[in-house]
């Protein structure tokens, strides 16, 4: 059986840097890519701000107490698909099994070793070379056998780092980690396991298939197979997409309909950009509004055809969040998605008149 050779390619606090590569003032300095604005959250921080606990998700008002230096710097989510862009191509040279799994990380089967380098560490080392040549940013990398593996070592020495796992030390490094660093173990579930006394990798090995099945259903079998270091899956650069959204939380309550219907509008903007973009367009749109209260709902509808204009999408949510309005319950957060794309092909054509079914 052939062996793969997977690298998992991690962009070092990637928005962050990238306002820090083109404002150099920026550099050295603690940095938010954010808004500071009492209802502000953190999209991304550069490692000088990590070290005061500032990360991503972070409300501002706590991300701004933990480190009054913060400078916050609001997204240029364009300019960050642009440089993403850049390093796609640098991986194209190398493979084309690509699984992106973001804007700023991927994986990557080198197993074929395109470029004659010799190993897959060489490899990592090459596009890493690559990127910051072409960037002026720094990439970290994970090499293995396997997909989890591989996302596991990316992260072992970050910034600017590779490791490898190999496979015959696989198995043993997995049972020193703890299982909040594993891939599928969310906060919850690793908070569960402690109660179930499983903090470590060796202690989740030492569980057998039916302990686990009868405590996590059926995410039992990839908990047992991943404390064992194993992982089948493929690269697979076909991978699709299955929605896009956006969203956004105000920085006050709201009850006026034009303000809210504002927001909305914002909101559809950013999806379409990236789905004209993509050229990816779908069939069913949805609105997200969490309440003040922080009760939240969406409203959803589907049709036979795809929404393939800015405008089509304007309609579709304006009538999804008429149906919720006027309120008198303060409005904290909107979203909206798109989802159940069809191929550009079958869109073209078609809009969103008129929507065949309604969900709540």
């Amino acid at each position: 059986m052939v062996v793969r050779k997977i690298i998992h390619v991690d962009m070092d606090a990637f928005f962050a840097s990238v306002e820090q590569r083109d404002d150099p003032s920026l550099r050295g300095r603690p940095v938010a890519v954010g808004h500071a604005a009492a209802r502000g959250v953190v999209a991304a921080a550069s490692y000088e701000a990590r070290r005061f606990g500032v990360r991503s998700a972070l409300p501002s008002v706590t991300a701004l107490r933990r480190c009054p230096e913060l400078v916050f710097v609001p997204p240029r989510f364009e300019v960050y698909r642009d440089v993403s862009r850049q390093i796609h191509d640098v991986f194209a040279r190398y493979t084309d099994l690509i699984q992106p799994l973001s804007l700023d990380e991927a994986y990557l089967d080198v197993t074929a070793d395109r470029r004659g380098l010799g190993t897959a560490w060489l490899t990592a080392k090459a596009i890493r070379a690559d990127i910051l040549a072409e960037t002026g940013l720094t990439a970290s990398a994970g090499v293995s056998y396997n997909k989890f593996l591989a996302k596991l070592a990316s992260d072992h020495r970050k910034p600017d780092g590779q490791f490898a796992v190999t496979p015959d030390m696989g198995a043993a490094w997995v049972e020193g980690l703890p299982v909040s660093r594993f891939h599928g173990v969310g906060p919850v579930t690793a908070a569960k396991m402690k109660r179930l006394g499983i903090e470590t990798g060796a202690d989740l090995r030492a569980r057998s298939l039916a302990f686990l099945q009868q405590h996590f259903g059926t995410a039992a079998e990839w908990y047992h197979a991943i404390a064992r270091g194993e992982d089948d899956r493929p690269v697979n650069p076909h991978r699709v997409r299955k929605s896009s959204g956006s969203e956004t939380t105000f920085e006050r309550d709201l009850t006026a309909p034009a303000e809210i219907e504002a927001g909305v509008l914002r909101m559809a903007d950013d999806v379409w950009d990236w789905c004209d973009s993509r050229q990816a367009f779908g069939r069913t749109v949805t609105v997200k509004v969490k309440y003040a209260d922080f009760h939240q709902i969406t409203r959803r509808r589907s049709q036979p055809v795809a929404v393939t204009s800015r405008d089509g999408l304007h309609r579709a949510a304006l009538e999804l969040i008429r149906s919720v309005l006027p309120t008198e319950k303060g409005v904290r957060l909107v979203g909206v998605t798109v989802s159940s794309f069809v191929a550009a092909q079958a869109a073209a054509g078609t809009d969103l008149p008129i929507f065949a079914q309604a969900a709540a």
